[in-house]
């Protein structure tokens, strides 16, 4: 069963109170977390701001052209991947990559996920990044798993 959950972000110090909320839910157990939205959404800064709550030291950039950056200090590992230049073509070179940052105790961030083609693992958290008219974010997270469901039950208290 699926369980979703979904916030209006007016302005930044919104969407850092929900990004330090999830930090502090996936922080334990770690997570597999898909991204969705355009050029510009919102992806990459919520990254950042879970990163931050995370106690992350390094710069955390966007993932763009290396397609992958690596986060090793805070008590739990972040990986962020980022498929936009490789598209549906590229993606089958680092599918078995994208399965084994799906196991264990870490946090992988996987933006233009839309690209996978359906190899993404089946147990992650879904987040879909959208505009809304006054310019604000809106997130919506949706659990696939049952493992993940307890992250969508703490966001939504």
């Amino acid at each position: 069963m699926e369980k979703t959950f979904t916030q209006n972000c007016i302005t930044i110090d919104d969407t850092k109170q929900l990004a330090y909320k999830f930090a502090n839910l996936v922080k334990e157990q770690g997570c597999f977390v898909n991204l969705f939205g355009e050029i510009g959404a919102g992806k990459t800064a919520f990254v950042k701001l879970v990163a931050e709550a995370l106690g992350i030291k390094e710069k955390v950039t966007s993932p763009s052209f290396v397609i992958l950056n690596e986060y090793h200090s805070a008590s739990i590992p972040v990986y962020h991947f980022d498929l936009y230049r490789l598209e549906h073509t590229g993606i089958s070179t680092i599918t078995e990559e994208l399965r084994e940052y799906s196991e264990g105790k870490k946090i992988t961030f996987v933006e233009w996920a839309e690209f996978s083609q359906g190899e993404i693992p089946f147990e992650r958290i879904e987040i879909n990044v959208t505009y809304d008219d006054d310019d604000s974010r809106i997130y919506q997270f949706k659990s696939i798993g049952k493992k993940n469901e307890k992250i969508i039950e703490g966001l939504l208290k």
